[in-house]
């Protein structure tokens, strides 16, 4: 069954990984404006905090990845949530900016592990018949984070809204306890393969650059929440449209990469095709950034909309994770399959750096197009040379 115990435990991880992600989004002006920074710095202040998440997300990324393929599984899903619920409450009491970027640093760091451990889990422990299914309800379910995150921000003080975040973890880390490890991992413990060696990673040209194209088949996604839909209410000034508020623009995108998920993972599922559902979920990601970008003086309600859309067509983040987990080896799956969300989400790093860098000569709309189509392609030109997984048999080694 698709609803397994792996399925419940990586859906509610997810969730609070997502939760945390994108609430620092909703609270990023009343907490820095809290903190005494002034609105003319909310921006550059925000990129700081939101870049610290980010490193912490991408260095997490590969030593969870590491440790679940050397220690298990289970090991990824205690020690993250552990440390990233640590961290949120402490975020809770921060009085400086300085403090704020070390504590989203750690949250970044801890919350690495999550959708990765999850995937790996499901990936190893669902037949080859439902894995796609188990995936997609992981990230379906997972996404609504966003939209509990958007609730909580608009409706509780900011510092209240990271206490929140850290409970949830906190009792996610006690429900984990029941978890049984993956039975693939446990007979590739029991062989004298390498496990979690980088080496077997980056040492195999063809290994290797599979591995960058799952990466880069990911980066559209994370322009669009990262950029776009965080800092919505200042392309909301520069389209005309007042009183954009950053957490409902985050409810709608993320009700609509919700739904784009599911449908995403059930047509996979439906066609037996990964790819062509990616396919066509990047060239309809590019269409609405444009319209979002392009429309001017639209109203509110068609700007929270378009956000909606833009969501719906970068929920493409289920089936591909599932890619990246079954294009690797059972000594290697842990390792892949967390780092590259987070690869995926740290690429928010140079692209805000590339962002603030052409925002100058081109201005907003035209940097944010710019950059748009430029992932956009990269992330077609991935997806084309990656190979078709559906109905892979996961049950081998990298060697």
């Amino acid at each position: 069954m698709p609803l397994s115990l792996p399925v419940v435990i990586g859906s509610l991880g997810y969730f609070v990984d997502i939760f945390d992600l994108f609430l620092f989004g909703v609270v990023r002006v009343s907490s820095l404006t809290a903190l005494g920074v002034p609105k003319s710095a909310h921006l550059d202040t925000g990129v700081f905090l939101l870049n610290m998440q980010m490193i912490g997300l991408l260095i997490g990324g590969l030593v969870w990845g590491v440790l679940g393929d050397k220690k298990g599984r289970r090991t990824i899903l205690f020690g993250s949530i552990f440390l990233y619920s640590v961290a949120n409450l402490l975020n809770s009491q921060v009085t400086s900016v300085t403090a704020y970027g070390v504590l989203r640093f750690f949250a970044g760091l801890g919350l690495a592990g999550e959708l990765g451990a999850a995937i790996t889990l499901v990936s190893e422990s669902l037949s080859i018949k439902n894995r796609g299914y188990g995936t997609t309800i992981v990230a379906s379910f997972g996404l609504l984070g966003a939209v509990a995150a958007a609730w909580v921000g608009e409706n509780l003080s900011w510092r209240t809204a990271f206490i929140v975040g850290g409970i949830l973890g906190l009792c996610l880390l006690i429900l984990r306890m029941t978890l049984a490890e993956s039975k693939m991992f446990q007979n590739a413990k029991a062989t004298n393969v390498p496990r979690g060696d980088l080496r077997l990673l980056v040492g195999s040209k063809k290994r290797f650059l599979k591995y960058l194209q799952c990466i880069f088949a990911g980066v559209p996604i994370y322009f669009v929440v990262g950029i776009l839909i965080t800092f919505s209410p200042e392309f909301g000034e520069a389209a005309g449209v007042h009183g954009v508020v950053a957490g409902q623009a985050i409810l709608y995108s993320y009700l609509g990469a919700a739904i784009g998920d599911f449908l995403s993972g059930m047509l996979s599922q439906y066609f037996k095709n990964r790819r062509r559902i990616v396919y066509i979920s990047l060239i309809g990601s590019f269409v609405m950034l444009s319209v979002f970008l392009l429309s001017q003086n639209v109203g509110l309600t068609l700007f929270y909309l378009m956000c909606g859309l833009m969501g719906l067509m970068t929920g493409y983040w289920a089936v591909l994770i599932t890619m990246s987990a079954e294009h690797f080896g059972t000594n290697l799956r842990a390792t892949v399959t967390t780092s590259v969300p987070n690869f995926v989400r740290s690429a928010v790093v140079p692209l805000t750096i590339a962002f603030k860098f052409l925002k100058g000569p081109l201005g907003l709309t035209n940097s944010a197009l710019l950059l748009g189509l430029a992932v956009t392609i990269l992330g077609i030109v991935s997806i084309h040379f990656l190979g078709e997984t559906f109905g892979a048999d996961l049950d081998y080694l990298e060697t």
